[in-house]
């Protein structure tokens, strides 16, 4: 870590940012102006998404690459390719069109009838359902209802026909004649359940199906191959890999993420029903309506439907995740990306892949995605649509998705402990660097360490599509600020990347027992650990069924990969596998606790053993006491002396040991944290890139950290082996200063980024400013100047209390450095003279106001306006601290 630090304060560091770059067919120079804008964003990366081309692999894409290309081996930057023409990946540029329908996407639908049977003859019409389509409308299906699919498929086919009464089954497929179901049943009510294949269900029946091998082998010959046969000898230095968006499994309806045993249809394929009659029997077929019907017997639902998607996301992992990731490393290129991991939909179908760890398996890093407003200061509770549509769970983005993609990227070998976030898209024009500062802090102190900003787009400017979009032409403000923010990002990750995640619980993965029973959601058990600065994994199943592929051994404690806990959480859930039961007794036969939320499990998903003998040992503890017995049992890390639920910290240990706390509140912490470790401590300033004296003393054997973070703000601690020479923090210099007012007579002027840095219109005004109630639609840079007569000191500081957005301070013309968090200081000690001195700042706003003033604005940016507007300007005061003798 040491070593780390000195080769970033020498300013050498590695790239950790890649942005999507969105092609609209441009011209050659605007192209070029977007990678020269990218290249001085301080970004090493492009990731290039093309769109909306309708021929991805036509002359015009080449031509666009060729230019690409050519420009990032000038500038030594690395490209990534979006490997699909269409949003989500699985279009594979249209080849499923020719392709046979054998390798398409098909669904598996269901009908139920509950009926009286008075012993006789029953005759059921089942032409309706045979013709029915089963595509739900949904407001998110209407681009896709409006596309023109030109192909023809077969009819929907029967494949079951089964009347169910308590545990007795009856197969009534060959009772169906002419769409007619005519048979006998002894007296009493029975469930009818019709199941068919069809084609007909989905949003996008035009892309592959993830769990046949050949429908995905499509996307590489369609995709891959050819950028390999036109740009190979780049591949592995240039061209860096390539990039799957959502990738889906398209049953239902778009984005869908229900459950199962909630109305409707399911991915199929035909290589799935050998897999189903292995793991269920020859009766496979007349065990489907256990899928869709909760009221059936409880231990063969969990059965089905643990065989089921058992099946499906196995099937998704090889012949998808492992297949493309497999041919990306044997082409000298890596293979990263995301799927839909929004409210729940990681371990479902729908419009995700139904196991996050298994359809992210093949891929080189982890990777997840923030959006649209997923994350948002003090937003756990904030109970607003996500993407206008459904409901947000803001407990889910809050304290389990970064937790997913950095356990995924510490348990795979091959991923190394990298985790890719895809992040601040479609946020909308007010979000600007401080907004983009928290939720670059909140991912990277979750252990995420590298980004894919969404998005830069060389459409003319406005592209209403999923702002902000960074640069936008030299029309955002806010560019010129941005490389300070991947500047410090950059070196965060660099810090957070190489070595392991020390973490004190591993936290049972929700996706089999929300398959097979009733559960309880990780995030439940993660926000109680979270809120108490208690780490977690979330460590799946397949961890202990699978224990070679995962590194699992418990010689020596529970360790899985890298990583080493000190207990198991499993969050409530009414079934589990019968690995993950034999795994808990060998546990707590070790003395690793293993602790059961609310309640033991009833049974076993894939056992009828009895469940009690495997878990004797365990503990069953309510779940607003997990917190408790952690710290009770010497099992958590560290200990703060003030209580803060949203105080976050990421203990990294490399050659040293890091530990990087994160205020998420709107209120200032200070407090002590008694650190695990006996070290000479200094702080790392990631933001000036500076080496400064950590603020901490031994106290009765143990070393304490005095910890004071403003609302945003960040701290790095690092220990050594020796002390090094290292600069008092700012606040400590302010201890020591006279505190002065200047906050009248600041000579204001304005000017549109274009117009940058010729500004007009100045007066003279007093701050806070009040600009934004002057010219309410004002987008731009704000130029405050003043001369002032200071004598020159050991110790001169000057403080903005608030702003919007970044400030730029300058002194007698020489720039003091970019803040964008308030509050803003600048030690200007080096640069004040004698004298007169001239003392400017400029502050960028966001594009909000401007935008939501223009009348022609498209209706995304109508829709997802914030109706709340920030204020511009310096909305606070401006302080001068000069050392007092």
């Amino acid at each position: 870590m040491e070593q780390t630090v000195s080769k970033l304060l020498r300013g050498e560091n590695e790239n950790h940012i890649l942005p999507f770059l969105w092609l609209h067919g441009e011209d050659e120079e605007t192209l070029r102006d977007y990678m020269r804008a990218i290249d001085e964003s301080a970004i090493g990366a492009v990731c290039v998404e093309s769109r909306p081309h309708p021929d991805f692999c036509g002359p015009g894409w080449w031509l666009d690459m060729d230019i690409i290309l050519d420009e990032a081996q000038k500038r030594n930057m690395k490209v990534w390719i979006l490997d699909d023409s269409h949003f989500p990946t699985g279009y594979a540029n249209g080849a499923m069109a020719e392709q046979p329908e054998g390798l398409c996407r098909r669904g598996i639908c269901y009908k139920g009838y509950t009926l009286r049977s008075n012993g006789k003859n029953i005759t059921i019409n089942i032409r309706r359902f045979i013709k029915k389509s089963n595509t739900k409308f949904s407001l998110l299906n209407i681009p896709a209802m409006l596309s023109k699919e030109k192909r023809h498929f077969s009819k929907d086919v029967i494949v079951s026909v089964t009347a169910i009464q308590g545990d007795t089954v009856i197969d009534l497929t060959d009772k169906l004649k002419d769409n007619k179901l005519i048979c006998t049943l002894p007296k009493g009510v029975w469930q009818i359940c019709l199941c068919k294949l069809s084609f007909k269900c989905g949003v996008r029946r035009n892309y592959i199906n993830m769990l046949h091998p050949e429908s995905c082998r499509v996307l590489i010959d369609a995709v891959y191959e050819p950028h390999f046969e036109r740009y190979g000898k780049l591949f592995g230095s240039t061209i860096a890999g390539f990039f799957s968006d959502e990738p889906e499994l398209g049953n239902s309806y778009a984005y869908a993420n229900d459950p199962l045993g909630t109305s409707q249809d399911l991915p199929w394929s035909d290589n799935l029903p050998s897999v189903l009659e292995e793991k269920m029997g020859a009766d496979w077929k007349s065990k489907l309506p256990y899928l869709w019907e909760n009221n059936l017997n409880a231990q063969t639902t969990a059965e089905v439907r643990f065989a089921y998607m058992d099946a499906v996301t196995a099937l998704v992992q090889r012949s998808f995740s492992e297949q493309i990731g497999g041919w990306c490393r044997e082409h000298g290129v890596q293979y990263i990306g995301h799927m839909v991991e929004d409210n729940n939909a990681h371990s479902r179908t729908g419009g995700s892949l139904g196991h996050y760890f298994r359809g992210l398996w093949g891929q080189d890093m982890a990777g997840i995605d923030d959006i649209g407003g997923q994350v948002y200061p003090q937003g756990e509770e904030e109970p607003k649509k996500f993407m206008l549509v459904s409901k947000r769970d803001g407990e889910f983005y809050h304290y389990c998705l970064d937790r997913l993609g950095a356990s995924l990227a510490a348990l795979d070998s091959k991923k190394n402990g990298n985790c890719m976030c895809e992040i601040f898209g479609n946020y909308g024009w007010s979000e600007g660097l401080r907004l983009e500062k928290f939720l670059a802090d909140h991912f990277m102190v979750n252990g995420v360490n590298y980004f894919v900003p969404h998005a830069f787009s060389a459409k003319k400017f406005p592209d209403p599509d999923c702002p902000p979009h960074f640069y936008a032409g030299g029309n955002d403000p806010q560019y010129r600020h941005f490389r300070y923010l991947m500047e410090y990002m950059n070196r965060v990750c660099r810090l957070i990347s190489g070595g392991r995640r020390i973490v004190s619980a591993a936290v049972l993965y929700q996706a089999d027992g929300e398959w097979s029973g009733k559960a309880m959601l990780d995030q439940k058990v993660l926000r109680e650990l979270t809120e108490r600065q208690i780490n977690a994994d979330i460590v799946p199943a397949d961890a202990f069924s699978k224990r070679e592929a995962y590194h699992t051994d418990f010689t020596n404690g529970f360790c899985v990969n890298t990583q080493k806990y000190a207990a198991l959480i499993v969050p409530f859930t009414q079934f589990i596998g019968i690995e993950t039961a034999a795994a808990i007794q060998e546990l707590t036969e070790r003395n690793v606790p293993v602790i059961f939320v609310q309640a033991l499990p009833e049974g076993m998903y894939n056992s009828r053993e009895r469940i009690g003998d495997y878990l004797e040992k365990a503990t069953v503890l309510p779940l607003e006491d997990i917190a408790d017995y952690i710290y009770e049992n010497g099992l958590g890390e560290i200990s703060p002396s003030q209580k803060s639920f949203r105080l976050r910290y990421l203990h990294y240990q490399k050659e040293e040991d890091l530990f990087y706390f994160f205020n998420e509140d709107d209120k200032a912490y200070h407090g002590d944290v008694t650190l695990p470790v006996d070290s000479v401590l200094y702080a790392y300033n990631a933001w000036d890139n500076r080496m400064e004296k950590a603020l901490y003393e031994r106290k009765n054997g143990k070393t304490v950290l005095h910890l004071s973070l403003e609302p945003s703000g960040s701290l790095m601690v690092i220990t050594a082996k020796a002390e090094l020479e290292a600069a008092a923090p700012i606040t400590e210099k302010m201890k020591v200063c006279g505190k002065t007012d200047i906050s009248d007579n600041w000579r204001r002027s304005i000017c549109r980024s274009l117009e940058y840095p010729h500004f007009q219109n100045e007066k003279t005004v007093a701050l806070p400013d009040r600009l934004y109630d002057e010219k309410p639609h004002f987008s731009g840079w704000v130029k405050y100047r003043k001369t002032m007569t200071l004598s020159k000191s050991a110790v001169t500081i000057l403080e903005i209390t608030d702003a919007y957005e970044g400030a730029e301070l300058f002194i007698n013309g020489e720039s003091a450095g970019v803040q964008i968090v308030p509050p803003y200081r600048f030690d200007i000690s080096k640069l004040v003279k004698d004298g007169k001195n001239d003392v400017t700042v400029h502050i960028s706003t966001t594009l909000e106001r401007e935008r939501a003033a223009d009348f022609k604005r498209g209706i995304i940016e109508r829709v997802g306006e914030n109706k709340v507007k920030a204020p511009t300007g310096i909305t606070g005061k401006i302080y001068l601290y000069q050392e007092v003798y």
